[in-house]
């Protein structure tokens, strides 16, 4: 299931949540000349992105699918700025950091915010949802919540959502990419990621879709979009129509092509799998050492973030130095979780046996703890095929 990649963790090891390593066929795209955002060439290319992004998504064949040129916070902010008007009724569900950030965002549009809340670790019920969704014209949840580690049930909110009439956007910047979605089946309106996340292109790309219902709604907006830059009607002349409407970042094009093409080869059915080993095999190899997973409840772990409850006594800030200076970074806590936790990214091309070989070597010096490499080896062997 693991195949190593040659030099990619040569100079430094990102074991954060993001950005991860990029893909060396993303880093070799990188170095194509430069082309004009208006060539036939560049066109072509965001043709075959955006049918990647279908495939990606799982979304209808004609689904309108494009880049925001800006990272995955753009994304974010530029469905609140086409689908929300002044004084509309939006249902954010805040489990976390990123929850939160919708919520502000929304507010920011002039949007009347309710929020559906969950304790840290723990993931929104969709009971909890359906008591609040009288009255709002748009729900907003995030799949997996990059601050905690937890996996939020989008198809079940989603299918009451839909029931409900509401509009429905989606966070995906944690498991698009990285293991099926199914934006067409689930019934949802507005998705999003970032680049270097789970397809380990370089940041600066935030791939979005945007469902029929979603475009009617914006096409029925009152006021203009307030946010110029990502108007959805400005992104469709450029995407759809091949119009001028600002300057794309075309090496970036490049790269997150080759990336997505890497990812849609492995299959998001193996990339699944190849995250879940590897995150079963870490778990395994620092129990002994006293670290338990912050989310209590299996089913809601998030795969690709592993939040690690840290030992008793355990010098996070001391530990995370020593690390940094042997070229190994790993990410804490964010906010009321900082000392708490570790979370340990495992997307993309960061969800591969080495960089966390590297860990273990590393951590059997700094800790003074021998055996956590063999003890890795014995737990990755252990996975079944």
């Amino acid at each position: 299931m693991f195949e190593e990649t040659q030099d990619l963790f040569a100079q430094h090891i990102l074991l954060t949540p993001g950005p991860t390593p990029i893909h060396p066929r993303a880093q070799r795209a990188l170095q194509r000349g430069m082309l004009g955002h208006m060539d036939p060439e560049v066109f072509a290319l965001n043709g075959e992105i955006q049918q990647g992004l279908r495939e990606m998504y799982g979304t209808a064949p004609d689904t309108f699918t494009a880049l925001l040129a800006g990272t995955g916070s753009l994304g974010m902010e530029a469905g609140f700025a086409n689908l929300v008007e002044p004084g509309d009724e939006v249902l954010v569900c805040v489990n976390g950091s990123f929850g939160a950030r919708m919520a502000e965002m929304a507010g920011r549009y002039g949007a009347r915010v309710r929020q559906v809340t969950a304790p840290l670790g723990e993931a929104i019920n969709p009971a909890d949802v359906a008591a609040q969704l009288g009255g709002a014209a748009l729900v907003a949840v995030v799949h997996g919540e990059t601050s905690t580690g937890v996996l939020n049930p989008v198809p079940e909110i989603a299918e009451l959502v839909r029931r409900s009439g509401a509009l429905l956007t989606v966070d995906a910047v944690t498991t698009a990419g990285m293991e099926p979605f199914r934006m067409r089946d689930w019934g949802i309106d507005y998705v999003y990621t970032g680049a270097q996340k789970c397809l380990s292109a370089p940041p600066g790309l935030a791939p979005v879709a945007i469902s029929d219902r979603a475009l009617a709604r914006y096409a029925a907006r009152r006021t203009p979009t307030p946010l110029w830059y990502c108007d959805f009607g400005g992104l469709r002349d450029y995407w759809v129509d091949h119009s001028y409407h600002h300057t794309v970042p075309v090496n970036l094009h490049y790269a997150f092509h080759a990336a997505l093409n890497a990812a849609l080869e492995e299959g998001l059915e193996a990339r699944r799998t190849r995250v879940a080993e590897l995150g079963r095999a870490i778990v395994t190899t620092l129990a002994p050492l006293g670290f338990t997973p912050y989310v209590t409840d299996p089913a809601t772990r998030l795969p690709t973030v592993l939040a690690l409850r840290l030992p008793q006594g355990f010098d996070d800030a001391g530990i995370r130095r020593a690390l940094r200076a042997r070229e190994i970074s790993v990410t804490g806590g964010l906010g009321p979780t900082a000392g708490l936790i570790w979370r340990l990214g495992l997307m993309g091309e960061a969800a591969r046996p080495a960089p966390y070989r590297a860990l273990m070597a590393a951590l059997e010096d700094l800790l003074g703890e021998r055996g956590l490499v063999r003890r890795f080896e014995d737990a990755l062997n252990a996975v079944p095929a």
